[in-house]
């Protein structure tokens, strides 16, 4: 479900009007998110880390509202939900697309996500996941320690979803940290809104049963 935002009344009106004509109106951000915790809890509920902080991700994106905005031509869609279009990893090197819906508890989200998973790592296709605008593209790269990161676009397609990246996580002195990088159009956030997704979803990675 979505509505469409009132531009004439949004006090960013000026600053869509700006960025949306530019041919890259992306940004990007690199910060380490501390995993101590949550790697803590996964370990315990013995369930996948990677789907333990996507959900987590996830919950934070949902519940800001600039993360949800999707620009339609000349109009700006709010979605009532944003799910996850993440890569998946297959045993041979390459990867697949898939779609996982956000549910609020993870208990909820993770069985139809694992079996997700199963289904995109056991194919051979590299076929884009069925799935609207109300998407977040995830990707992971455990295997790198990354600073920054930058992402394959198609400049003639109109696109204007968040792209979230997770690298290796490693470990500094007792703290378990790990490389997030998070990429927004900015016809529709700014680093204000960039800034509440990294510290909510700090406070989520700390969260405890």
């Amino acid at each position: 479900m979505k509505t469409y935002l009132d531009i004439d009344k949004w006090d960013r009106k000026d600053h869509f009007s700006f960025f949306k004509g530019f041919n890259e109106p992306f940004f990007g951000v690199t910060v380490e998110a501390d995993c101590t915790i949550a790697y803590a809890e996964a370990k315990k509920r013995k369930v996948s880390f990677f789907l333990y902080y996507l959900h987590k991700s996830l919950a934070a994106a949902n519940q800001i509202e600039a993360f949800k905005y999707r620009i339609e031509g000349e109009k700006v869609a709010v979605y009532e939900t944003v799910n996850a279009s993440p890569t998946v990893p297959r045993s041979n090197g390459t990867f697949g697309f898939s779609y996982m819906e956000y549910q609020p508890a993870f208990n909820d989200f993770y069985p139809a996500a694992l079996k997700e998973m199963d289904r995109v790592s056991s194919d051979s296709k590299l076929v884009p996941a069925t799935s609207n605008e109300n998407v977040i593209h995830y990707s992971a790269l455990p295997w790198i320690k990354f600073t920054s990161l930058s992402h394959a676009r198609h400049y003639d397609m109109s696109d204007s979803i968040p792209k979230i990246s997770f690298g290796k996580m490693y470990q500094k002195d007792t703290i378990k940290l790990m490389p997030v990088s998070i990429h927004v159009n900015h016809a529709l956030l700014d680093g204000y809104h960039v800034g509440l997704y990294i510290d909510l979803f700090q406070n989520l990675m700390n969260e405890t049963l």
